[in-house]
């Protein structure tokens, strides 16, 4: 088969991510093996070919997110058969642990994302990859394979935010950062879904724009200093009661002033940097809730996937590229410059 491999970490993935042929990969007991019909890119994928900040298993094969079709079982494998329409379920966890079986796998302490720190040479960047039954899900018959990768990963961590750590309600009012970006465009979505009123961010007339068909009902440029002040005139003053936040450092501090009493801000990620400060005046005396959030379970997975069946949550892909050209996937994710998600197609060079 043919994959996407590097043998060596590099800022530049152009010199070191290569097509080579390699053997399919052979299955345990528990697993299936699936003919990767679509991708989807990451920013994980750059984490690893650059090896910061964690390094990876070495040669590597990156790619969390895969769809396609169940080509072969393991003999323990009861709930998947040949010819299952699936997508991968990224996070892999013990299953045995007081964490796993609370339903809380995304803290397990023995937790790693499958694609990015599984290795060598297992992730969805290939024609074939191999995973765990627990770690499929099969996928609704009229949503396709280009959906179902783009929406995985960044659905089931979007839901899991809004939903099951938030709990939002109808008619709150919730502040989407970066609408445009994988879970943003997903955030816009779900909250509409819950009937809220949504205002997203972007940076640029563009993604404003697309924000407004996602869904939105109020776009503010964050790119603005003043971004902050215009979502308080949006509010009269008032607030919002959910901040879905996935931006960090340059923006941290005043989302949290934008908080209604009792509000929540619940974060996922830290683009812009980590070591954030907050005035912590306006958490005590405005009783506020500060939750993090990463990755979700695969029951919340479904429960995406039972939308996209439905036509309620539909994935922003920006496009897709055949297998020989997914490099410039990696550089156009570099130069920041994509709407939503990125997808490549391994059976089609």
């Amino acid at each position: 088969m043919k994959a996407a491999i590097y043998r060596e970490y590099n800022k530049d993935p152009e010199k070191v991510v290569k097509i080579e042929d390699i053997d399919l990969p052979k299955i345990k007991p528990n697993e299936v093996l699936i003919k990767v019909e679509a991708a989807a890119y990451n920013y994980n994928d750059l984490w690893a070919i650059w090896g910061e900040p964690i390094q990876v298993p070495l040669p590597h094969i990156s790619g969390s997110d895969a769809a396609g079709v169940v080509e072969e079982v393991g003999e323990q494998v009861t709930t998947l058969k040949k010819g299952d329409r699936v997508v991968s379920h990224s996070n892999m966890s013990c299953r045995v642990c007081d964490y796993c079986t609370s339903g809380r796998e995304y803290d397990c302490p023995q937790r790693v994302i499958w694609g990015f720190q599984t290795g060598p040479l297992d992730g969805g960047f290939a024609q074939y990859a191999k995973l765990p039954e627990v770690n499929v899900a099969k996928i609704p018959d009229n949503v396709s394979f280009e959906d179902a990768a783009a929406v995985s990963m960044v659905g089931m961590t979007s839901w899991h935010m809004l939903v099951g750590r938030v709990k939002i309600e109808p008619g709150q009012t919730v502040l989407i950062m970066g609408g445009t970006s994988g879970v943003g465009s997903i955030g816009i979505q779900i909250a509409k879904l819950y009937n809220c009123t949504v205002i997203a961010t972007a940076g640029n007339e563009s993604k404003m724009n697309k924000c407004k068909e996602l869904g939105a009902d109020y776009v503010v440029n964050h790119r603005d200093p003043n971004w902050y002040k215009e979502v308080r005139k949006i509010t009269n003053k008032q607030g919002v009661d959910v901040i879905f936040e996935h931006i960090g450092k340059s923006v941290f501090a005043q989302e949290v002033a934008l908080l209604k009493m009792g509000g929540t801000l619940v974060t996922t990620g830290a683009t812009t940097g980590y070591d954030s400060s907050i005035d912590l005046r306006y958490l005590f005396f405005k009783g506020l809730n500060l939750l993090g959030s990463t990755q979700g379970t695969k029951a919340e997975l479904n429960k995406v996937l039972y939308w996209v069946g439905r036509g309620k949550i539909k994935p922003l892909i920006d496009g897709v590229l055949p297998f020989s050209r997914m490099v410039e996937g990696h550089r156009r994710m570099i130069e920041g410059k994509i709407e939503g998600k990125l997808v490549t197609t391994p059976q089609k060079l």
